[in-house]
């Protein structure tokens, strides 16, 4: 059948894509309810668009494929005396224009379809599933590409394979926005790429710049490329010097009044060190790690905005790479993994003290936060933040530090002032849950609430993506067999740690800066 068959499938698209038009327009065959027709069409509306959701990641698996396999035929057509960057470019061009893409944007769309139907299996398979979208399978491409081909197979695995040792908790991949995908994924990447975070660390140090663009009417962007540590200190400072001058006198909007503050920083006002940045602990863990919140301190240049400024950043540290005996990742709130040199950085720069939590050390949860420090306005919401990550509403990214601490069954109904009973929606999620019919589903101690909406669909919430904990290898043998550097025993202990413990808990009070 060939062209023909070509032809007849994509004219019976078109007659259902004029099919489900007229069910939009309200002019089928028949309503979608007779007894409520408006809410019938509200709710048919949701069904097509879910439709046409799963249709298009079909046809994008489809595109992938089609666009492979020209690739290799006409460079087979080609011939072996047509030098491989010409024939590429050749390629690109032709897919370029058949997609009405610029150059970039076609070779950039045949690397991920090579990638994808060449390595990635399971994300193909999502595709022509219609569980993923082409946004999610570039995600899944652009993580997987420096990865070796097991590194690969086992992202794929942690996020898409139900049947993984560990695989991934929480709303499915294909059901989060691409732009939250890509964050669980770069996170799996830190935590699991052959390279050593330190070294990889170290190269992006040296390739730190400051870069200038032009942009419309007018505008340019001034961007930074620095280390973690400082650049999320830098916009949490910024965030904390512009909430201080909201008021029912000031007209500007946070992003206005976070570009104005940055403008007079660079501009002649006055900044603070990451170094004199570390506040307080917020928290600490079992053999899972030290939570510490780092805060940043300094004064705005400006008498308009009091002194000092404190924005608070929640650093997960392994207890074990705190010491220095293993390089396992530790995690920066609102950044992800980060190496442990810079978190130990931060904790020895001015964490005051780490409050007792209780992990599981089988996958690296945080259970509870220790009675003398569960308090609502500190170890609470420490722990809300632990919990969640950020905002549970689907899609959000906001981890500001002013999330809301809401009751799910509101205390007038009879709710409870306990973990299980609160979620930490950002402000605009928090006006949304009061004034429409959005509302949060039930939590748990390790798991943020869903949400169900005014039409009655339910959307999960992402969890956080734990990992048990990478335990030193010591050589004693009066302590755990196998080989590493003596006397680590005498330094557990002294931390209040057994390796023989199912459960580990732990105090540490550091000195103050």
């Amino acid at each position: 059948m060939g062209r023909a068959a070509v032809v007849k499938a994509y004219a019976d698209i078109r007659a259902a894509l004029a099919v489900l038009n007229a069910e939009v327009d309200w002019c089928g065959s028949e309503s979608f309810s007779v007894v409520d027709p408006l809410a019938g069409l509200a709710d048919g509306c949701l069904d097509i668009l879910a439709g046409a959701r799963e249709v298009e990641a079909g046809i994008a698996g489809l595109k992938a494929k089609a666009a492979v396999m020209y690739a290799e035929s006409a460079s087979a057509v080609a011939g072996p005396d047509v030098p491989v960057q010409a024939q590429e470019m050749a390629v690109a061009a032709e897919v370029g224009c058949v997609l009405a893409l610029g150059p970039r944007a076609a070779s950039s769309f045949l690397a991920t379809s090579h990638a994808v139907v060449s390595s990635l299996p399971r994300t193909l398979a999502g595709l022509q599933a219609g569980t993923l979208s082409w946004s999610h399978a570039v995600v899944m491409a652009d993580e997987a590409a420096s990865l070796d081909a097991a590194g690969a197979a086992a992202l794929e695995a942690h996020f898409l394979d139900p049947d993984a040792q560990d695989p991934a908790r929480g709303c499915p991949v294909g059901e989060m926005p691409a732009h939250r995908f890509r964050v669980k994924a770069r996170t799996w990447r830190e935590r699991h790429h052959a390279e050593s975070i330190e070294v990889r660390h170290a190269k992006g140090v040296a390739d730190r710049r400051v870069e200038f663009r032009p942009d419309q009417d007018g505008m340019a962007w001034l961007s930074a490329c620095l280390p973690a540590e400082q650049a999320l200190a830098g916009w949490n400072r910024l965030t904390a010097m512009s909430r201080l001058l909201q008021g029912r006198a000031e007209s500007r909007s946070m992003s206005q009044l976070r570009a104005d503050k940055f403008a007079d920083v660079i501009l002649g006002g006055s900044g603070a060190s990451v170094t004199d940045a570390i506040d307080e602990a917020d928290g600490g863990d079992g053999d899972t790690g030290a939570r510490a919140s780092a805060g940043v301190n300094g004064r705005a240049g400006r008498e308009d905005v009091p002194s000092p400024i404190r924005a608070q950043v929640l650093v997960t540290v392994p207890v074990f790479s705190l010491m220095g005996l293993t390089d396992e990742p530790a995690m920066l709130d609102g950044y992800g993994p980060i190496p442990p040199s810079m978190a130990r950085d931060l904790v020895a720069n001015g964490a005051a003290s780490f409050y007792r939590v209780l992990v599981d050390p089988r996958d690296g949860a945080p259970l509870e936060i220790g009675r003398d420090s569960y308090r609502v306005t500190g170890a609470m919401r420490a722990w809300l933040r632990m919990r969640d990550g950020k905002c549970p509403f689907p899609g959000c990214s906001n981890n500001s530090l002013d999330n809301d601490a809401d009751h799910i069954l509101a205390w007038a109904n009879g709710g409870t002032t306990g973990i299980s009973n609160l979620g930490q929606p950002c402000p605009k999620h928090h006006k949304l849950r009061h004034s429409t019919g959005w509302k949060p589903t039930p939590a748990t101690k390790n798991e943020p609430p869903g949400w169900t909406s005014p039409a009655g669909r339910h959307y999960p919430s992402e969890h956080q993506d734990w990992e048990p904990t990478r335990w030193p290898v010591l050589r004693n043998a009066d302590q755990v067999p196998g080989e590493g550097p003596p006397g680590v025993l005498s330094d557990l202990v002294q931390l209040g740690i057994s390796p023989a413990d199912d459960w580990l808990q732990w105090v540490l009070h550091a000195p103050s800066a």
